[in-house]
């Protein structure tokens, strides 16, 4: 398998893909999933984790509140991982991860995840190549400890976004009120590590794909969000998830 290289991959829909139609057909499957979450639920043989990973201001926010709120709260969580606590700093890496793997029924968001100990650690040198490759190998047998012992399937995006697209949201940051609590300071100094950045990224799908990796074009958002939504929809529909029926 050849190298994916993440700058001939394109950010946008291709040009045949119309707009309007996308977002109607968003909003139905959006109807579907809220259907197929609540089958999920009480079927409760299996659940559902997705990965969510991207640049700064690629949209991931965005995604959570315009595709899973489409759904029974009850049955969706989402857990954002932030800079790593005392606390969780004193385990191994995945310990704070593992304790919000989805139980049976349920479906779990990462806002970030696992993946950012080999992603932004090492892109700051805070994590060596060497740990790093120990830390690849421990994220597949995790996955697949999932997959294996808890029938939980995995779905990983990566929001794929323009430099230039960054910089402009950024920017909007700095301008627009509704925006400015998204302001961070570091924003524009992690933006400068772009080119590192993309070869982390790309050295983790080459490592880490076990579980396969859905690259996600998400200059727009109508289109990202049409695309995780579907992903999502066609992995519950083909789940064989059923009623159980009277308890006796």
């Amino acid at each position: 398998m050849s190298r994916l290289i993440l700058e001939e991959i394109s950010t946008r829909a291709e040009k045949q893909v119309d707009k309007h139609e996308t977002k109607e057909k968003t909003v139905k499957i959006l109807q579907e999933l809220d259907a197929l979450q609540n089958l999920l639920f009480a079927d409760s043989r299996q659940s559902v984790l997705i990965v969510i990973q991207g640049m700064d201001a690629s949209g991931k926010d965005g995604v959570i509140r315009n595709v899973f709120t489409s759904m029974n709260p009850q049955g969706v969580q989402v857990k954002s991982f932030k800079t790593p606590t005392a606390e969780e700093l004193s385990h191994d890496f995945l310990w704070r991860v593992h304790f919000h793997a989805p139980a049976k029924g349920m479906i779990q968001v990462f806002n970030r995840s696992h993946y950012e100990d080999i992603l932004i650690t090492r892109v700051h040198k805070w994590c060596s190549d060497a740990l790093a490759r120990k830390r690849m190998k421990a994220i597949n047998d995790w996955e697949q400890l999932l997959l294996e012992h808890n029938n939980t399937t995995v779905l990983k995006f990566y929001l794929h976004i323009s430099a230039e697209e960054q910089h402009k949201r950024l920017q909007e940051r700095i301008q627009e009120p509704s925006k400015m609590w998204k302001y961070n300071a570091t924003d524009f100094e992690e933006a400068r590590l772009w080119d590192v950045y993309m070869k982390m990224y790309e050295d983790c799908f080459e490592n880490c794909n076990l579980i396969p990796w859905t690259i996600v074009p998400s200059d727009q958002n109508w289109y990202k969000e049409y695309i995780i939504a579907s992903k999502l929809r066609d992995t519950l529909a083909g789940l064989k998830l059923q009623f159980p029926g009277l308890k006796k």
